[in-house]
């Protein structure tokens, strides 16, 4: 079988198909991506010898620009042109496209799929993308949610609408450009009749409804690469460190967290391994190593407590080392997995996007108490979803 798997977001949208496309190589499919063209998925598409077909424009220069929110109609279509400039001649050849990342470029990598005339899969990877009346939407930048609000389903008849309105008409002038049918509604064309969700069950639990959604557990790698050496020798040297690290998030509303985190840490007595990141972060200290790509997997375990922004990738990986956390949500989802990590007990959820180094000493003096529960949990936290998963692809009813 020949698999086209689809994504635009940030590492953590790109990470889950590295996982995904080892799996599936593994029982003989023939795997290749498109992805957006930053050199960090370059170099990991080259690392596990899958070809990466670049599309549209650099997802962290995206990210760092960080347009007003008018503009999102706009840069939609220009992705989803995007798509229908690239993926056809990409999924030529293939049995089926598996499409995740922003919404607007999934409906897009859907209807390549649907031109070619082959089977597709959406994917997502938080339950919050999903509609249901059990939990709310997300709210779209200068889209709020209406004060006074909290009926779910009210709220996702809001989501339809938004969806419609920002990614409609860009979508719909592809199409029509490419010969298809325009779209009516944009939510229910991604989300179709039996959606995959790519999340574990403890972290972030599905409650059956009318949709038939397929929760495979989330998709992730054994990632087997050594940590450099002079961070191994910097791990022996003391007692566990903080971990710090914000991931492809800018972090514009919090300029100066390199310095509130080292005081934060420091107040705590411990030592702190700062993740560069998409934000440059830096800082400097005897007890403070800096550190770009690096082995969370291998990292996480020997952490005193992982503080992060809350992408779904991280969360789980934090989660599966059993270290607590403290979250630092920035945008989109992450103030869900915040969310679900306090309820969980296994660390806190920070107020706000912008730490001080009185609210993050707090935070993890809160999270590193809850090191025993960060432990039991880690327990029950799934490792097959990319098992699943391919079977569902390769085995299908």
């Amino acid at each position: 079988m020949r698999v086209l798997l689809s994504t635009y977001g940030s590492r953590g949208d790109v990470e889950p198909l590295v996982a995904f496309a080892v799996r599936l190589r593994g029982l003989g499919a023939e795997v290749r991506v498109c992805a957006p063209p930053d050199d960090d998925f370059v170099g990991r598409l080259a690392s596990i010898d899958v070809p990466l077909i670049a599309v549209g424009p650099s997802a962290k220069a995206l990210t760092k620009a960080a347009p007003p929110p008018s503009s999102l109609p706009e840069r939609a279509a220009q992705l989803i042109t995007a798509q229908f400039a690239v993926m056809p001649e990409a999924a030529e050849g293939c049995d089926v496209v598996v499409a995740t990342g922003l919404m607007p470029t999934v409906a897009g990598a859907l209807s390549v799929a649907e031109l070619a005339g082959i089977r597709s899969v959406y994917v997502a990877f938080q339950k919050v993308t999903l509609p249901s009346p059990h939990h709310a939407p997300l709210a779209y930048p200068g889209r709020p949610h209406p004060p006074g609000v909290t009926d779910n389903r009210a709220l996702w008849d809001l989501d339809r609408e938004s969806m419609n309105v920002l990614f409609g008409p860009g979508l719909n002038a592809s199409r029509v450009a490419h010969g298809l049918p325009e779209v009516d509604d944009v939510r229910q064309y991604v989300t179709g009749k039996q959606p995959w969700l790519a999340t574990d069950p403890v972290l972030d639990p599905w409650e059956p409804i009318d949709l038939d959604v397929v929760q495979t557990g989330a998709w992730t790698v054994p990632d087997e690469r050594p940590l450099p050496d002079e961070l191994a020798e910097f791990l022996a040297a003391g007692e566990p460190p903080v971990y710090v690290g914000f991931g492809s998030m800018p972090m514009h509303a919090a300029a100066d967290v390199a310095e509130v985190a080292v005081a934060a840490v420091r107040a705590h007595g411990r030592r702190l391994v700062l993740k560069r990141g998409w934000a440059g972060l830096t800082v400097a200290g005897d007890d403070v190593f800096v550190v770009d790509e690096v082995n969370h997997q291998a990292l996480f375990p020997r952490a005193a407590a992982v503080v992060h922004h809350g992408g779904a990738g991280t969360t789980t990986t934090a989660t599966r080392a059993g270290v607590p956390q403290v979250v630092v949500p920035q945008a989109t989802d992450q103030p869900y997995w915040a969310s679900r990590v306090a309820e969980l007990g296994i660390g806190v959820a920070h107020d706000g996007p912008a730490p001080t180094t009185e609210s993050l000493t707090a935070a993890l003096g809160t999270a590193l108490a809850a090191k025993a529960r960060a432990a039991e949990v880690a327990t029950t936290v799934r490792t097959d979803g990319t098992a699943v998963a391919a079977k569902l692809l390769l085995e299908p009813a």
